[in-house]
């Protein structure tokens, strides 16, 4: 798919290489700014049940499967709220900014959260995980980032799935909002009972939707609590499914762009999405070590979806960032945390091409001379 919009003059739009929201392609701007329609009508009743059918199908899963109209941080807070109550006994499987943020919503619902902490650009140690599940009595859930798009690492989630379901009955939630779509996830196959995830990653849709997966053990635990909740309640969004409609009003213009991003990626067929991504990561890494940067990660747990790369320690982060948009007009991401003028960050999910990786790296490489002078 051609993105007619991402050139590299600074007449034009930027080369925006943050890992989310992506670079929406031309076709799907012209998706976005079509008419509004009764969101209570026969015509969005057939899209909101060829979306979730796709969206079963991208995930692999016969699980239930919503769309909430929320930043992904709202689908996660939903798994939350409506599995989650006051004094459950959680693990918080952290290995950046966004499994912290788990946490913390865990911990606003009154959760007990044992906080697994682990050092910033490495994965979750599988021992240690086991570990921490055995030694925590009455586990209720077990809550983690797939794809921690502030270091560029991937957690292993078949790996830590089969930990989970061998050392406890806990439930599994993830966030998979930056892995979702570019990176595989065997729902069913491994076993999890909430995945949350968002339009503006990999999905190549902007930002505004969220969407979730929720299996028949997180049904029934949902039925058990007395968590208050109601925007982010699964009950809502099921009662209203039944009759295609959401139970509240879209993000309609999203919604247009998500439906059109499904139906592309299912047509592509899931092995070659993942596959484009995977290659479009090794050119990445490829071509950052050629211009002699170190990778933040081990190569192993480097995402596919975004590269996290070092920066030389004579060089502000703060400052590079804002002289390769300023002189080049590409749009890097920086660190967070205490990587906050560390290391950049290069999204490349979606639809991008060698050229776009091209035009960021060469950029780069020139400010970080130019700034070692």
């Amino acid at each position: 798919m051609k993105n007619k919009s991402n050139k590299s003059n600074q007449n034009s739009n930027p080369n925006l290489r943050i890992p989310g929201p992506v670079p929406i392609p031309d076709e799907i701007l012209e998706i976005v700014g079509r008419q509004m329609i009764n969101h209570r009508g026969p015509e969005y009743a057939k899209m909101l049940d060829r979306m979730t059918g796709n969206l079963k199908s991208v995930f692999f899963t016969k699980n239930d499967a919503y769309f909430i109209t929320a930043s992904g941080t709202g689908a996660m807070e939903s798994a939350i709220a409506n599995t989650i109550e006051k004094n459950d006994n959680v693990l918080s499987i952290i290995i950046g900014a966004f499994g912290d943020r788990f946490a913390e919503i865990a911990e606003s619902y009154g959760a007990n959260v044992t906080r697994l902490e682990f050092s910033l650009g490495t994965a979750a140690d599988l021992e240690k995980v086991k570990s921490s599940i055995k030694s925590t009595k009455n586990l209720r859930a077990v809550i983690f980032t797939h794809n921690e798009s502030s270091t560029g690492v991937t957690n292993k989630l078949k790996e830590i799935c089969e930990i989970i379901h061998n050392e406890s009955d806990a439930l599994i939630l993830v966030d998979a909002v930056s892995s979702a779509g570019g990176i595989p996830i065997y729902v069913d196959k491994w076993g999890i009972d909430v995945v949350a995830t968002a339009s503006q990653k990999s999905w190549v849709a902007p930002p505004g939707i969220s969407m979730l997966t929720v299996s028949k053990k997180a049904w029934e635990r949902s039925k058990k609590i007395s968590t208050p909740k109601y925007y982010f309640d699964f009950q809502q969004y099921e009662d209203y499914l039944q009759m295609g409609q959401p139970p509240f009003t879209p993000a309609l213009s999203v919604m247009y762009a998500l439906d059109f991003s499904l139906e592309k990626i299912l047509s592509e067929g899931m092995d070659q999405v993942f596959k484009r991504h995977s290659d479009i990561a090794n050119y990445t890494r490829k071509k950052a070590t050629e211009f002699k940067l170190e990778i933040l990660p081990n190569i192993d747990v480097a995402s596919n979806t975004v590269t996290a790369i070092k920066l030389p320690e004579n060089i502000d982060g703060v400052k590079f960032i804002s002289e390769v948009k300023n002189k080049f007009n590409v749009i890097l991401g920086g660190g967070q945390k205490t990587l906050t003028g560390k290391i950049f960050r290069i999204g490349h999910m979606g639809w991008v091409y060698e050229k776009d990786i091209d035009e960021a790296l060469n950029a780069s490489n020139e400010i970080i001379k130019r700034m070692s002078v």
